[in-house]
């Protein structure tokens, strides 16, 4: 008897600041790498699956990213810059 199977990993890879598509406030969104692994009697072999994905701590909108925006939003992230994405201008902070 062969046992076989998959198993999910989900990596946080990081926080930026980026503007919403859906409910359009400057909010943290995640950046996060799913990753589906075969598995042979429980023990993960190799990868047949990878996406990522960016998700408002506001809203809990989560949006599909491709790997090469993910590297650039995750370069962004190393820099420390946060500047807006999906094409939308970046609002300044609200000051009190």
């Amino acid at each position: 008897m062969i046992i076989f199977g998959t198993k999910g990993y989900l990596y946080q890879l990081a926080i930026l600041t980026l503007v919403c598509g859906r409910c359009g406030n400057p909010a943290a969104h995640t950046l996060r790498k799913r990753v589906t692994k075969f598995t042979l009697f429980f023990v993960p072999l190799f990868p047949f699956s990878t996406k990522y994905a960016t998700q408002c701590t506001f809203c809990g909108a989560e949006q599909q990213v491709s790997a090469e925006q993910a590297a650039r939003l995750q370069a962004q992230a190393a820099d420390g810059s946060g500047g807006p994405s999906h094409g939308q201008p970046q609002q300044q902070p609200y000051r009190y």
